[in-house]
């Protein structure tokens, strides 16, 4: 019994200390992760590469932009000038014609047959004309010897001033029969494109009254546009063609056209229903690239010269304070500018205030880019 106590007591002695050497190695292992913890490096804020540009003044007129519609500068309605039975069409619907070709035939021969009778008609006046003239000589010279009355003598004298006022009318009339046949053939009065036909062959039409096609004159192209009482006021005045510098015209596609307009109309009031100022412009098409009817818009750019700067939409940044813009700093961090908007220009705002001449405007990896951030230009 004695013996086995103490054997219990030496085992508990043991694990005692096997506690406590436990406790001092834990205790050791934290301390040397403590230090590995205190000895890590210190992190290292990148520099964030960015584009810019660097901000220079220029002088530019007040440009504003417009939804425009494009018009023939001649669209003209073609109506047959007799009536008849349309006989055939002569030309391809949409395709190209050249004033004075000829679009349809109207069957002729009625036109042709009263032409005929007109001519009959004017062949018997100038004999009956050159019968009273021949009669009136011999009765000159009867009156002059005394063997006819004056009374006689003037009856044969009205007669040829009746047969020649008959011949006039006759000459009137064919002329007027000829005209008519000439009109079987409808021919177009200006060069340009043609439209739909409207009637089919062998449909009877009316003279002008029946709207066989229309032909479209796209070259010069006219831009109808308005701009508002507000908008006009910005240009300094109402536009005319001696204060606008240019007109430029963007297609549906957002590409410029090649070719510079000018004014060729601008309403001298302000429309007192829609309150804008109606105006014209007038483009060369000689490719024919701009069709009657379409929609584009239009760049004006009219008034007084102003000094702004000209910056790329995406380098000018929006907030609940306004518009601003990214500057490089000499440390080469960088600061938020307010910046005071203009009008536009194709892909650049016109910033009217907030820049400095020499000024380096971040243009990209600006939802990177904080006051005070560090950066790397590149130019």
């Amino acid at each position: 019994m004695t013996c086995t106590g103490r054997s219990d007591a030496l085992i508990k002695q043991q694990g005692i200390c096997f506690l406590n050497c436990l406790s001092v190695l834990l205790s050791l292992l934290l301390v040397s992760c403590g230090k590995d913890t205190n000895q890590l490096a210190p992190i290292v804020t990148k520099a964030v590469p960015v584009n810019f540009i660097i901000a220079q003044p220029v002088d530019l007129p007040v440009t504003l932009e417009t939804v425009a519609q494009t018009e023939g500068a001649k669209e003209v309605e073609i109506r047959p000038r007799i009536g008849g039975v349309l006989l055939k069409r002569l030309y391809d619907e949409g395709m190209p014609v050249k004033a004075g070709e000829p679009l349809y035939l109207i069957d002729p021969e009625p036109h042709k047959n009263i032409l005929a009778e007109a001519n009959a008609n004017l062949q018997e006046q100038q004999a009956r004309v050159k019968l009273a003239r021949e009669d009136l000589k011999r009765q000159h010279q009867l009156y002059e010897k005394g063997f006819i009355s004056r009374r006689a003598y003037d009856l044969v004298k009205t007669e040829l001033t009746v047969a020649e006022t008959t011949l006039q009318s006759a000459k009137a009339r064919a002329r007027q029969m000829q005209l008519n046949y000439s009109y079987t053939s409808v021919n177009a009065p200006v060069s340009g494109v043609t439209g739909r036909s409207q009637f089919s062959e062998g449909t009877l039409v009316l003279a002008n009254s029946s709207v066989l096609t229309t032909v479209s004159q796209l070259s010069p192209i006219w831009v109808r546009f308005s701009f508002s009482e507000n908008e006009v006021m910005q240009f300094g005045g109402y536009l005319n063609e001696g204060n606008v510098h240019s007109i430029t015209m963007i297609l549906s596609d957002g590409s410029e056209y090649p070719l510079p307009g000018r004014i060729n109309f601008a309403a001298s009031k302000i429309d007192s229903v829609l309150a804008t100022q109606q105006i014209r412009a007038t483009f060369e098409n000689p490719e024919q690239r701009v069709l009657s009817g379409q929609f584009v818009r239009v760049r004006v750019a009219a008034g007084k010269l102003r000094t702004v700067y000209r910056i790329p939409q995406v380098a000018v940044l929006t907030s609940d304070l306004g518009k601003y813009v990214y500057i490089i700093n000499d440390d080469l961090t960088v600061s938020s500018r307010p910046v005071t908007v203009g009008n536009w220009i194709g892909k650049d705002w016109l910033i009217e205030g907030g820049l400095n001449p020499g000024d380096r405007i971040v243009i990209d990896n600006l939802m990177r880019l904080a006051p005070g951030k560090l950066i790397e230009p590149r130019t």
